[in-house]
């Protein structure tokens, strides 16, 4: 005996009495039945209620018998929804055309009139088989978003400065903790790599680490991006899709920029972090998650604790842990190790031989105030690298402006940015976009989602500007 088990069987048949025949048997088994008299509605069934099992008529229209109807909606169902399992049903003039069917993709045929329980039989092994079909595509799809989002090479924290050894025992402190974590701290200042950090000396160090960068997602794609979606759920969604949230179950989601999130989309995540359930766009059912949450962002603690800005129930959600990383400008007895280590990574990378710092370039390094961060000076040691064409590094590889001119940028006012400059009469384009990200990025405090916004650019199309100008 069959027992009564979730899945949706779809009948497609010209006979009314199979219809009715097949819809009560079934009924009684199984979650939903639905009976179409016309295959030219299966296309509208797959794409609005997919069934697990179709149960298909090899001929359609009186006096038909040569099964080429059923060969042809077998072919066109595949097209449109690879895993749904298609059982043939024929006459007993037709076998060979049903073994021709499955020979095409068809799963198992039943001859009319039937046996209920040799029906009962083939219909339950084909809705497993269709469980295991979509659960095989919902893991490749879950696989490739994975590879799509694994970790990149591990870089080191480095330094030893005491703002840096602070955040960094705070980090060794709350990585073996299922605690969430939030790290503070300005652009480039490593909040990625303190992350990954936290990951690896976790007790979900074997499982997936995902980072998201919330300030590059839409908000029209927010829900799919994090939640997923099913096919259909709107215009653009063509086959299932395995949210981020659902993706790294079982290991770490780094969510960063969160507070670029606005306030409505905030919600949405708290009750997803609160219930620790997702439920896919297009989707009736939630699925459960076990996910780590790891947040950054560049805003200040009063932004933060601003409920017109971040809300303040989702704050206490994320930050169990407050980790700031603190701006190159303090912690300056850290940049000799970082300029060293980036020019080694480097000089390996472009094949270039090993060179020292002369004392007068790494005394400017030390004085710089380094806007950007361990990013800026990444960018500068790797310029140097390609550049430099003496047996030393000197201050002019890294093309580091003069210490007078950097005090003054930290001093300027709005008032002084939007004054002529020297250079406002030139046509050069090169220069002028230069200057054009240079002020931006200034009024806006190297803030990255905002000056890429001011400049309607993307953050990646952004970050080559900036290193192309050394920025």
């Amino acid at each position: 005996m069959v027992e009564n088990t979730q899945g949706t069987i779809l009948i497609v048949d010209d006979d009314p009495d199979i219809q009715i025949a097949g819809r009560l048997l079934l009924k009684r088994h199984f979650g939903k039945v639905i009976t179409l008299s016309t295959p030219e509605d299966i296309p509208a069934i797959l794409s609005s209620t997919p069934p697990d099992v179709i149960l298909l008529d090899m001929n359609f229209g009186p006096g038909e018998s040569s099964g080429q109807a059923g060969f042809e909606w077998l072919g066109r169902i595949r097209a449109q929804d690879s895993e749904v399992v298609v059982i043939m049903i024929t006459a007993h003039g037709g076998v060979k055309e049903a073994v021709d069917a499955m020979k095409r993709g068809a799963s198992d045929f039943v001859v009319k009139p039937w046996q209920n329980e040799k029906l009962l039989a083939t219909v339950s092994a084909g809705l497993e088989l269709s469980k295991t079909r979509r659960k095989a595509k919902t893991l490749t799809r879950s696989n490739e978003r994975l590879a799509a989002n694994s970790a990149k090479a591990e870089q080191p924290m480095l330094g030893h400065s005491p703002p840096m050894l602070a955040a960094l025992t705070l980090i060794e402190r709350a990585a073996p903790t299922d605690a969430n974590v939030l790290i503070l701290g300005e652009n480039g200042t490593g909040k990625e790599l303190a992350a990954r950090a936290l990951h690896r000396a976790s007790r979900r160090a074997d499982q997936i680490f995902m980072a998201v960068d919330l300030g590059a997602v839409s908000e029209t794609l927010f829900e799919s991006e994090l939640f997923g979606h099913k096919k259909g759920a709107f215009t653009d969604a063509r086959t299932d899709r395995i949210g981020l949230l659902e993706a790294a179950s079982g290991g770490t989601l780094f969510l960063d920029e969160i507070g670029n999130l606005p306030l409505h989309l905030q919600a949405k995540l708290l009750t997803v972090l609160e219930q620790r359930r997702v439920t896919p766009v297009g989707a009736s059912q939630s699925v459960p998650i076990d996910v780590r949450i790891i947040a950054a962002t560049n805003r200040s603690p009063q932004d933060l604790a601003n409920p017109n800005i971040f809300r303040t129930d989702l704050l206490f959600r994320l930050n169990t842990v407050e980790v700031t990383l603190p701006p190159l400008r303090d912690r300056a007895a850290d940049i000799p190790e970082l300029v060293t280590h980036y020019l080694r990574v480097y000089e390996r990378r472009y094949d270039k031989p090993q060179k020292r710092v002369s004392d007068t370039a790494m005394e400017r390094l030390q004085r710089y105030s380094w806007p950007g961060n361990v990013r800026t000076l990444r960018h500068s040691m790797e310029r140097a690298v390609i550049l430099s064409e003496q047996d030393a590094y000197e201050a002019e590889d890294f093309s580091l402006p003069d210490t007078a001119r950097a005090a003054a940028s930290r001093v300027e006012t709005k008032q002084e940015e939007n004054e002529p400059t020297a250079s406002s009469h030139t046509l050069n384009l090169e220069q002028l976009e230069k200057e054009a990200v240079e002020r931006a990025l200034r009024t806006y405090r190297y803030n990255i989602s905002h000056t890429a916004k001011a400049l309607g650019l993307t953050r990646a199309a952004l970050y080559r500007r900036m290193e192309k100008h050394g920025l």
